[in-house]
Parts: structure tokens; C-alpha cells; sequence
């Protein structure tokens, strides 16, 4: 691809990813100098032309969140003072997506906090992977580009389940997934389950009910993120006492916080199936039923068409 007037540039939160987005498109990633002062103030230096540029940042806001928003937000400023044409911010991991409404008093909407920094500082357009609330693009003036991991995903699922696909349900983990869940069983012609869960903390699943027929059948669940891991290791043996004969998991972004890991390895999942728009690297090496699949032709060519002006939706079709 002709890298003239497109320039990709990384952040430090998932700079692999980055790479291979890069090796998609067959050019190079834009030479940036990211650094920490000793205080932990970011700093960062474009070392290359890039006025008028249509520049691709990619910059997923997982964990530490407030560490790579901030890097954004002074890559995006250093780009702009640049001269660069249009910035195209890319945030395959969308950080306090969860945090998308009121829902007890005196609480703020901190999805929308993040989009008004990230307009503030002069984005041009954004786009992201799976976003958990995908009302979040409301909260924008600019062009939101919101993609899905199914067609990764998808592709490996249908390498793996039965070809009597009667034998396979695919599971929602909570009353708000359905509608993703429902869109994956449309494409792999099998019947869906709905996990009703009752919380009695944050992270802490009291009580779960499956509503629907397991029985004799692999359960597949279906959800955006996995954080602790507690709603789909306790669903899954849920599902294995309703009669499902084996559980597995997959998920678009592995948030895989705290005690997540052991969780999976310890729970009856088979297998856990994630994309990588969060670094799971270290995650890896010690659960092997982790298993990672790459979002990056899609990323890649999702520039690609964006940059040209083609449609982007119908990679999706």
C-alpha cells in the first residue's frame, strides 16, 4: 500500500498488535519516541512529517487505562500540532466502556468523560472493536466506525463445533448479551441459551439459572469481555449440572484482571477463545486454554477502506 499521505502510528499499550496491523497494510510504522519523566508524565516526540498525513493511531485504553488514555491524549496533541490532516484514533479496546450511564446517584458517565477528552484534543474520527454499550458512539460529534470481532471469531468456531450443529448451543452469559449471542448462532444455524444471573457484589455472581435446553449438548458462551472471569466460570458449571457435556468460552477483548487466569484454569472450560485487542501474552504462559486469534487483517483492512473512502460496513455482511 502506498504510505505517501497514510501514516500508522503505535502507543505503547499494545504495540504488537500494532505490528501486525503495519505488516497487513505492507508499510511501516510511524517513527514516534514515547517515553516517562521521572515522575510518570508522558512525553512524546513525532519524528517524521506528517502535516496533512491521514494518520491511523492505535491506541487500545486497557490496563493501566488512565496511563494509555493519557498517552493518547498527547500523542493525538502532538500529532494535531503537527499539522497532521485528519487523526483516525483506533481503540480496538475501548477503556470505561462500562461506565456508560447513571445507574445510582452521584455517579459519574466516565464512557462519555473519555470521548470528550479524546474530541477535545482534536480527533477527527474514531473506531473501535465490540464496544460493551454501543450507545458510547452517541457520545461523539465526530465519525464512530464500530466494528466486530465475529468474523475472526466465527471463523474458528466453525473449525471446532460439531457438524451437527443440533448438538451445539451457544450461551449468553446475561439478559444484554443476547442480541450477540443470537447474531453468532444466526450465522452457525444452532440454538441459543440465556445465563440469568443475580449479583449480590460487583464481580460476585450469587446465583445463576440457565433458561433454555443444555442438555446433551457443547455450550459455547458468548461474551465482549472476560474481567475476573467469575460470571463464566460459575455459568459454566451451571451449565455442566443443567447437562451441557462440555463448555468452552469465547470473547473479544481478555481484560483478564485479578484472579482471572486461575479461575479459567481451575473452572471445567475447555477452551477460551479471545482476540488480541488487549495483550495476553503473559496470560498465555501459564493457561494453556487460552487461546488467541488475531483482529489485525481486520483492523488493517478497516484502514485501508476508511483511508480510500470505501465502505466499511460491508466487511461485516
Amino acid at each position: 500500500m502506498d504510505g505517501n499521505d497514510l501514516k500508522l502510528f503505535s502507543g505503547t499499550a499494545n504495540p504488537e498488535l500494532s505490528k501486525k496491523v503495519a505488516s497487513y497494510l505492507k508499510m511501516n510504522l510511524g517513527d514516534i519516541h514515547i517515553r516517562r519523566f521521572s515522575d510518570g508524565e508522558v512525553f512524546c516526540r513525532i519524528n517524521e512529517n506528517v502535516r496533512n498525513s491521514d494518520v491511523f493511531l492505535i491506541q487500545p485504553t486497557c490496563a493501566p487505562a488512565n496511563e494509555n488514555i493519557m498517552e493518547l491524549l498527547v500523542i493525538m496533541d502532538a500529532l494535531k500540532r503537527a499539522s497532521a490532516g485528519r487523526i483516525n484514533v483506533v481503540m480496538p479496546y475501548y477503556g470505561y466502556a462500562r461506565q456508560d450511564r447513571k445507574d445510582s446517584p452521584r455517579t459519574p458517565i466516565s464512557a462519555r468523560l473519555v470521548a470528550d477528552l479524546i474530541q477535545s484534543v482534536g480527533a477527527n474520527r474514531i473506531f473501535c472493536l465490540d464496544l460493551h454499550a454501543p450507545q458510547i458512539q452517541g457520545f461523539y460529534n465526530i465519525p464512530v466506525d464500530h466494528l466486530f470481532a465475529a468474523p475472526v471469531l466465527l471463523n474458528r468456531l466453525l473449525k471446532l463445533v460439531p457438524n451437527d450443529r443440533s448438538k451445539v448451543v451457544l450461551v449468553s452469559p446475561d439478559a444484554g448479551g443476547v442480541e450477540r449471542t443470537r447474531a453468532y448462532a444466526k450465522r452457525l444455524d444452532c440454538s441459543i441459551a440465556i445465563a440469568d444471573k443475580r449479583r449480590d457484589a460487583p464481580g460476585h455472581v450469587a446465583e445463576v439459572n440457565i433458561i433454555g435446553d443444555v442438555k446433551g449438548k457443547e455450550a459455547i458462551l458468548i461474551d465482549d469481555i472476560i474481567d475476573t472471569a467469575g460470571t463464566m466460570v460459575e455459568v459454566s458449571k451451571v451449565l455442566l449440572k443443567s447437562g451441557a457435556e462440555k463448555v468452552w468460552a469465547c470473547c473479544t477483548h481478555p481484560v483478564l484482571s485479578g484472579p482471572a487466569t486461575k479461575r479459567i484454569m481451575e473452572s471445567p472450560l475447555e477452551r477460551v477463545l479471545v482476540t488480541d485487542t488487549i495483550p495476553t501474552a503473559d496470560k498465555e504462559a501459564i493457561c494453556p486454554k487460552i487461546e488467541v486469534l488475531t483482529v489485525s487483517e481486520l483492523l488493517g483492512e478497516a484502514i485501508a477502506r476508511i483511508h480510500r473512502g470505501d465502505s466499511v460496513s460491508s466487511l461485516f455482511i
